[in-house]
């Protein structure tokens, strides 16, 4: 980045930490990044989960060169029948259980997380949720109040009243859910903690113990969605289906996007008592719907998702040194643990040295992220985990 451009990006671009990367990109393409001085970088965070299937796919860009040709925004949400809005919804819901037809399109996953916290007070008149320590689904004050860690809550109390925070796969957490209990909101693996996935056994424990006590669960897919785990949703690893379903990231295809899916009848509730329910001004908004729609379409036939476990293997065989901790992983979605959070900045300091651009997890500082497009090829993993073990 060039002094100048540098220093109007420090004074007027609002910052959220006090040490960004600070890295000029001025294209990106298919798994690479690219600076002004045309240096490439290898990326190995795809967006933190958002370009699943890469960079600027010519699928993608053409849809939103096609659609930009018809129409931008029109009116707020939901009331004019917009094509891109009707298509997507409608292929999402064909590749979702069939209790899951009603897709409510949001700008982000957080407001995927807020909207859903209402439906689910609004369905069962009831006010208390359960969230899990660790878990990450947001930084809205709502989104908030479910976040998992008090260091990240604590500076903006006070939150919405009457939520538990319990720790996520033990059989307290499942004690906890009653019939006070409006929705349980759980990530299908807790990404930001460092990649913890549950047991089987829990999940499915979790599913009757809300079925028992009339509380819905909602699951999180916004990370792990759209083949990141190895099949298209996470839930389908453990056999079980949500009532409500938490999507963003990956849903745009690059472009700002988030979901929130029910069964109609569910969804339904938020129309009357009060009217408009829920709204947004560009929720589902139409270049970032074709933009999701062709992307959606990029995964479906690529085959890539079948390529997860291989190239999640691929990693983890490569991913061997003394300084390394553990690695854990749950399809495309990796994360590497180091000694300290010092330990982990160096190396990924080196690794951007190199050319590959990868970052750490919000509660797992000392843990490297891997979360590539899934387009990533044998060659591009071999040189990205060559220059991690070189940067130790």
């Amino acid at each position: 980045m060039n002094e100048d451009t540098n220093r109007l990006f420090l004074r007027h671009v609002a910052q959220t930490s006090p040490n960004p990367l600070g890295l000029e990109i001025v294209k990106a393409e298919g798994c690479y990044l690219y600076d002004r001085e045309g240096r490439a970088y290898l990326d190995l965070i795809g967006g933190i989960s958002v370009c699943n299937t890469g960079h600027r796919h010519p699928k993608v860009v053409q849809a939103v060169k096609d659609q930009a040709d018809r129409y931008l925004h029109l009116l707020v949400y939901g009331e004019l029948i917009q094509t891109p809005q009707v298509e997507y919804a409608t292929t999402l819901a064909a590749h979702l259980p069939a209790s899951l037809d009603s897709v409510y399109f949001t700008n982000s996953g957080a407001e995927a997380t807020e909207g859903a916290m209402k439906l689910a007070k609004r369905i069962t008149g009831r006010t208390g949720i359960v969230a899990f320590r660790q878990s990450y689904h947001g930084s809205t004050q709502g989104a908030l109040s479910v976040m998992g860690d008090e260091y990240w809550r604590n500076a903006f109390r006070p939150l919405l009243p009457d939520i538990r925070h319990v720790v996520y796969n033990s059989g307290d957490a499942l004690e906890a859910i009653n019939d006070r209990t409006a929705c349980v909101i759980a990530e299908t693996v807790q990404a930001e903690r460092g990649v913890y996935a549950p047991d089987r056994s829990w999940m499915e424990a979790l599913r009757r113990k809300c079925d028992d006590t009339g509380a819905l669960l909602i699951l999180d897919e916004i990370q792990t969605g759209f083949g990141r785990t190895g099949t298209m949703w996470g839930f389908e690893r453990y056999g079980i289906v949500p009532d409500i379903l938490l999507l963003g990231k990956a849903l745009g295809g690059g472009l700002p996007m988030g979901a929130f899916i029910s069964g109609r009848e569910r969804m339904w509730t938020l129309t009357g008592d009060p009217v408009l329910g829920h709204i947004t001004t560009f929720g589902g908004h139409p270049l970032s719907c074709a933009a999701g729609l062709a992307s959606f379409g990029v995964l479906l036939e690529s085959g890539w998702m079948e390529e997860v476990a291989r190239k999640e293997a691929a990693f983890r065989r490569r991913l061997v040194h003394p300084a390394i901790r553990a690695v854990r992983s749950s399809g495309l979605l990796i994360a590497v643990e180091f000694g300290s959070r010092e330990e982990n900045k160096r190396v990924i300091d080196g690794c951007i040295a190199q050319g590959l651009l990868t970052d750490w997890f919000l509660f797992a500082p000392e843990c490297l992220r891997i979360a590539p497009p899934l387009s990533i090829s044998e060659m591009q993993i071999e040189e990205a985990c060559g220059k991690i073990l070189k940067s130790l």
